[in-house]
């Protein structure tokens, strides 16, 4: 059986680097240089591959480090277009890296038990989402994916709901500012932490079985030996983006970035809210 996934993963080979030239960057802890939209990275070689892409943390570039199309890029590329990449690129791959997001979540959705009350809503979403995604060019330029968005995290939430009740003592952390905040150990399990900001949060060997993640920012967050296990809508952009190891588990569908094998920097006095 093939893996419901697999096409919602970023195939770089197949794509023409649209993520090194479609959206800005803005010089920051993430990126190193200003780059304007639509322009292509210095770094990007000719055949459309990183010139830098071994030392992209080293220079400054995180940011490229954790993005993720969900597929997008080959999507626009050997579909929309064709196979012969242009400008009209530009046009739809932010879109579609939206709309490959939203069938990431409605996919992992109807793997759960939790999905079964609202199963033929979200067969039906997902069906529309796919037809989008197969669109032309200025089908998928006109399409309202704001629209859709708020549709698709309604059966969402009710998803999480179901599949979150279970827990007892389940905390609501929907939208927190949690920057910086001290969470070791604590017991997360079941919680709502959808669209938290959890940067550099200290969440070592904390207990987040069940919690509802999408949205949350886990940028430098170190979550050592925490357990992940069933997490709900956690995507690899946001393991990749936090900080971890070989003690940290996750979800059978995110994997352990490379650079967790590397030493964690000692954390001083973490700032709790």
């Amino acid at each position: 059986m093939s893996d419901p996934f697999d096409r919602l993963r970023a195939d770089c080979g197949r794509c023409a680097a649209l993520c090194c030239v479609v959206p800005a960057f803005a010089a920051s802890a993430d990126f190193a240089i200003d780059k304007p939209a639509g322009t292509r990275c210095p770094n990007l070689l000719a055949d459309h591959r990183c010139g830098v892409h071994d030392t992209l943390r080293d220079r400054g570039f995180t940011g490229c480090t954790v993005y993720d199309c969900f597929g997008a890029g080959q999507q626009v590329v050997q579909v929309t277009l064709g196979g012969e990449p242009s400008a009209r690129a530009a046009e739809v791959f932010p879109a579609m890296r939206d709309l490959h997001e939203l069938l990431w979540y409605l996919t992992e959705a109807l793997t759960l038990a939790a999905a079964d009350g609202v199963r033929a809503d979200l067969l039906a979403v997902r069906q529309e989402t796919e037809l989008a995604t197969a669109g032309t060019v200025d089908e998928i330029a006109r399409f309202d994916v704001r629209a859709l968005r708020e549709r698709v995290n309604a059966l969402l939430l009710k998803v999480s709901t179901v599949a979150r009740a279970g827990f007892k003592r389940k905390k609501d952390y929907r939208g927190a500012d949690l920057f910086g905040a001290d969470l070791g150990k604590a017991d997360l399990r079941g919680a709502s932490l959808r669209g938290a900001y959890l940067i550099g949060a200290n969440l070592r060997a904390a207990d987040l079985r069940g919690a509802d993640l999408i949205g949350a920012d886990l940028r430098t967050a170190d979550l050592t030996d925490a357990d992940l296990t069933g997490a709900l809508f956690l995507v690899q952009s946001q393991v990749d983006s936090a900080r971890g190891g070989p003690g940290t588990r996750l979800p059978d569908r995110v994997r352990h970035p490379a650079h967790w094998t590397s030493p964690l920097p000692v954390r001083r006095k973490p700032r709790s809210r």
